[in-house]
C-alpha cells in the first residue's frame, strides 16, 4: 500500500471511529457539515480524501481540534507548502515570514500592478486573511459582498469564501496581507 493510501485509510478510519463514539449518524454529520452523506461516506470508505476546509468542518462537526487531522497527514502539510512557495515565488508577492511554509500564520507584502486583477495564486483556502492597504486602492470581493478600500483600511474576513483582489486605481497598491491557515 503507498504512503499516501495509507494515510488516507488511517485519516478516514479515524474520522469513522471518532464520529461512531460520539453516536452521530452521517445524515446529522451531513447536516452540521453541510455534504452529502455521499461524499462523507466516499471519505470515511478512504475512497475520497478531502480538501482541508471540509477536514475543518467535519471536526467542527466532531468536536474535535482539525490539527489532529491536519498534523497527521502528509498531504495537507504538502499542500500548505506547495501554497506558501507558489505566493513566496509570485513576483506580486514578498514574503515577511520565509521561514514559515508549514506555520499557521504568514505575512506577505502583495503589489497589485494599477487597473489590474490580481492573478490568483489561490482564491479560496481555509482560514482567515487580514489585509491592510499600504498605498493605493484596492476593490476586493469575498463571496457576494465587494469592499473598496484605500489607504490606511482594512479587512478581515473567512479565506474560505471564494475572494478576488482588484486594483482600479492608477497607482500601484501595496498591501500588507496575513493568511491564518489551520
Amino acid at each position: 500500500m503507498s504512503t499516501a493510501k495509507s494515510h488516507s485509510q488511517d485519516f478516514a478510519a479515524k474520522i469513522k471511529k471518532l464520529r461512531k463514539k460520539g453516536s452521530i449518524t452521517l445524515e446529522t454529520l451531513a447536516a452540521k457539515t453541510g455534504q452529502t452523506v455521499d461524499f462523507l461516506e466516499k471519505i470515511e470508505n478512504g475512497e475520497v480524501t478531502p480538501p482541508v476546509s471540509v477536514i475543518i468542518q467535519i471536526s467542527n462537526a466532531l468536536t474535535v481540534d482539525s490539527g489532529a487531522f491536519l498534523s497527521a497527514t502528509d498531504d495537507s502539510k504538502k499542500r500548505k507548502a506547495e501554497s506558501f512557495n507558489k505566493r513566496k515565488n509570485a513576483y506580486l508577492y514578498k514574503t515577511l515570514t520565509p521561514d514559515a511554509e508549514l506555520r499557521h500564520m504568514k505575512g506577505f507584502n502583495v503589489t497589485i500592478p494599477p487597473e489590474s486583477e490580481h492573478e490568483g495564486v489561490q482564491y479560496k483556502h481555509a482560514g482567515e486573511e487580514f489585509i491592510y492597504v499600504l498605498e493605493g486602492r484596492l476593490d476586493i470581493e469575498v463571496g457576494s459582498r465587494k469592499h473598496s478600500l484605500k489607504k490606511s483600511q482594512s479587512l478581515h474576513f473567512d479565506s474560505g469564501l471564494v475572494h478576488k483582489l482588484r486594483n482600479p486605481g492608477k497607482k500601484t497598491a501595496d498591501l500588507l496581507v496575513i493568511v491564518y491557515t489551520p
